[in-house]
């Protein structure tokens, strides 16, 4: 009797077991699955809840994993919940990139060599020259014109912030001058796959413009119609610059599981729900390395590709990424997309804590 005693007495102050239950199941697209029965570990799930909870990624607004087509794992924080449109920042460039797939598949777009420069012959602009004439859509998508633009270098005249303070920003962009290259640096010919990379957000903002010019639609609309209403995505905010173009370089909301859409339509090659949407050829495009942006990323169109070690192997992750630590990540080869929101915006570490979440929960929690 007081053995039996005993063990009810440890069973009642043992903790709870840990869970981490499934999805709820709506009228959305998403099919749903418990992460304890498809062999998730759900107590990593569980830590990983936690650390966010103390901190460790700060800002955090959800976390959702997808598995094999199915939502597996759904979590909000700091007052967010499944409505919300999440402010990703940068992660917009992704989607401009799908939208400029969609406008060349429609004939919109001759292609990804079609010159920017002659789709805005209507226009006069400053610093003419050969470089910058035969600025082709693919130099925008991998971030490679030859424009001095550089959002990491407050001196660049392309810098992001000058071009947001502009009366009208098509017509900064075009205005800019032609990137020259210090004794120190690498020209085009001489970087890995004959592009220099330098993170300019009017590389995205104009192939939004050359969407919206080439199609005669505003862009959000051409959105709705191309991409949105495809995948069942019924809300979203785009914004506009200050003349009024489609902001295709950041800014545009989605809610969280719109957000793992965009991400799965990209690891299943262009298709949901048995629909193609996308040209497969594109999204391959699309998540071919372009690129080298650092010596640890590579760049694809609009996309970053990151290396992560899972179980023991290192794999090429490609991620839609923005400011505040904000990720669509898609690992192919385990079939997972994993979408981690923050609000951490302009805050040095943000993207260092939401790739740490990532590799040391998300994927140490897989099956």
């Amino acid at each position: 009797m007081k053995r039996l005693i005993l063990l009810s007495l440890l069973l009642a102050t043992a903790p709870a077991a840990l869970a981490a239950p499934a999805p709820a199941a709506l009228d959305d697209g998403w099919k749903v699955a418990d992460p304890a029965a498809t062999g998730w570990h759900v107590e990593t799930l569980e830590a990983m809840a936690r650390a966010i909870a103390d901190g460790q990624a700060p800002e955090t607004t959800s976390v959702l994993l997808v598995r094999d087509g199915a939502l597996v794992y759904e979590r909000y924080f700091g007052g967010s919940d499944r409505d919300t449109l999440q402010d990703t920042r940068s992660a917009t460039k992704s989607v401009t990139a799908l939208l400029v797939g969609a406008a060349i598949a429609r004939g919109k777009i001759t292609g990804t060599q079609a010159r920017l420069y002659d789709l805005f012959g209507d226009r006069h602009w400053q610093n003419p020259g050969p470089a910058k004439e035969a600025t082709t859509i693919e130099d925008l998508l991998t971030m490679s014109a030859q424009w001095e633009c550089d959002d990491d270098n407050v001196f660049s005249a392309g810098n992001e912030e000058r071009m947001y303070v502009s009366a009208d920003w098509v017509q900064f962009a075009l205005d800019l001058p032609a990137r020259g290259y210090a004794p120190w640096t690498r020209r085009p010919q001489e970087s890995p796959h004959g592009r220099a990379f330098a993170y300019c957000t009017a590389n995205a903002f104009m192939l939004g413009a050359a969407v919206e010019k080439a199609s005669g639609q505003r862009l959000e609309d051409f959105a709705a119609q191309a991409l949105e209403r495809p995948l069942g995505i019924v809300r979203s905010q785009w914004g506009r610059a200050s003349e009024g173009t489609g902001m295709g370089g950041g800014g545009t909301r989605y809610r969280s599981r719109d957000l793992a859409k965009l991400g799965q339509l990209i690891l299943d090659h262009g298709r949901w729900q048995g629909r193609q949407v996308l040209p497969a050829t594109w999204v391959a495009a699309m998540t071919t390395v372009h690129a080298q942006a650092r010596e640890d990323a590579d760049y694809g169109y609009q996309m970053w590709r990151f290396r992560f070690p899972v179980r023991g192997v290192e794999r090429g992750v490609w991620a839609m990424s923005g400011n505040g630590g904000n990720y669509v990540f898609v690992l192919p080869e385990e079939r997972l997309v994993a979408v981690i929101t923050r609000r951490a915006y302009n805050q040095r570490q943000a993207h260092a804590q939401s790739q740490g979440v990532f590799a040391d929960y998300v994927l140490k929690a897989l099956p």
